[in-house]
């Protein structure tokens, strides 16, 4: 088998093509992998590298200044999706916070209430984020939480 890379900076996605000289066996398990590891990856994009970030690594996703960021536990990689692309792909998984913000729900390790103000969750990695009053019914829910604090 022969593998050929073509950087295109006029694409704005990857596209793979399969050249071979019949379908069989080996052709379908090359299509079952790559469709399995490009649904199951986001690409994140660091100092000119392309990363494939498994979701369940994903802390965060959230956007400033009109980008959008992958926070892991060590590192931040940029998306070029917009942030509800990821929020409807990633529904499942991830859950909006706050207008700018998604957090992976298996992450989150503590909400902590506010006497004045927004409440906070705290992630494994010890980031602590806002939660718009907007979303808070929501991430309850998300949580199993209820009708639990306010």
């Amino acid at each position: 088998m022969k593998v050929h890379l073509h950087i295109e900076n006029e694409r704005h996605e990857i596209e793979v093509h399969i050249h071979a000289p019949k379908y069989d066996e080996a052709v379908e398990q090359l299509m079952k992998k790559l469709n399995g590891s490009l649904q199951d990856s986001i690409a994140g994009y660091l100092n000119g590298d392309i990363h494939l970030l498994k979701p369940q690594h994903i802390y965060s996703i959230f956007s400033e200044e009109g980008k959008v960021f992958l926070q892991t536990n060590e590192e931040e990689f940029e998306a070029k999706n917009k942030l509800y692309e990821l929020e409807e792909r990633l529904h499942s998984s991830f859950i909006r916070v706050n207008k700018s913000m998604l957090v992976n729900i298996e992450k989150i390790v503590a909400i902590k209430s506010k006497v004045l103000g927004n409440p906070q969750i705290v992630l494994a990695n010890e980031t602590t984020v806002p939660v718009s009053r907007n979303y808070f019914k929501l991430l309850k829910d998300a949580l199993g939480l209820g009708g639990a604090g306010k």
